[in-house]
């Protein structure tokens, strides 16, 4: 635990918590998270939590915590845990079941997959505040043309693939999905939109925007947007969209080692 200067004799003083009080995202009834950070229980130290719920082939999208590591524990039902090793650029993939633990260092890219209906998974943080860039967001706030010149992509195609991602995913699929497939996490050690010069959610900038985590019900926000319009998501304590007047200058590292947004 982190040296702690709270006055422990205060009547605010915090020793227990419901994590049913603060959900950070719900896609439908078989697939949400519920969070704790120290903004919830003030006696916390260097941790925090994820509780996580989901059925069959739901997916919690790939992403990176670039200020904390990630230890994942299975309560119930079974999953299957994939990071990328940046030191060796090897796609790792982890089934866990009951009593299990699968580790992702602190920056490194992965995503979990459910095996099975009423799989429950703890996410535990070594930070007070677990930060996130997510997948979806990388896909969606680099302009299709960056995409097309970088990797030598058909700049059309691009913006066809990309255009149903008009939000942070989060849990995928997403509710509105029509392809009706299912992930195979175990396949394969290599696999793995916007036109304009300005992001859809964020003034453009030479970083990817990144949020502490922020409450928000998929199943609220089915119809997607007019492509490009900015969107809010309602708020819970402790877990603030940073809007981009408040996104920091500094430049991402890859795989998001020490830098800062």
């Amino acid at each position: 635990m982190a040296t702690s200067y709270r006055d422990y004799t205060s009547p605010n003083t915090e020793f227990t918590y419901d994590l049913r009080n603060n959900t950070f995202f719900r896609k439908d009834a078989g697939n949400f998270i519920n969070a704790l950070g120290i903004q919830q229980l003030n006696t916390l130290g260097n941790t925090s939590i994820l509780d996580i719920f989901l059925t069959t082939g739901n997916v919690i999208e790939p992403h990176i915590h670039q200020n904390a590591s990630e230890l994942v524990y299975c309560v119930t039902g079974e999953a299957v845990v994939s990071i990328v090793n940046p030191f060796t650029n090897q796609l790792l993939n982890f089934p866990i079941k009951p009593r299990q633990v699968a580790n992702v260092p602190q920056g490194w890219w992965h995503y979990e997959v459910a095996l099975t209906d009423d799989t429950h998974l703890i996410a535990i943080f070594d930070a007070p505040v677990p930060e996130v860039i997510f997948g979806s967001d990388i896909l969606r706030l680099t302009p299709a043309s960056i995409w097309a010149h970088t990797y030598c992509l058909d700049e059309a195609k691009v913006k066809d693939t990309f255009a149903p991602i008009t939000r942070t995913v989060v849990i995928g699929p997403p509710l509105d999905c029509q392809q009706g497939s299912t992930p195979a996490p175990n396949q394969g050690q290599s696999q793995w939109q916007h036109t304009s010069s300005q992001y859809p959610h964020y003034s453009y900038s030479s970083q990817w925007p990144t949020s502490s985590y922020y409450y928000y019900d998929a199943a609220a926000y089915t119809q997607p947007p007019e492509y490009g319009q900015y969107i809010h998501y309602p708020e819970l304590a402790g877990y603030t969209y940073n809007p981009p007047s408040q996104l920091q200058t500094a430049y991402q590292q890859p795989y998001g080692y020490s830098a800062a947004y």
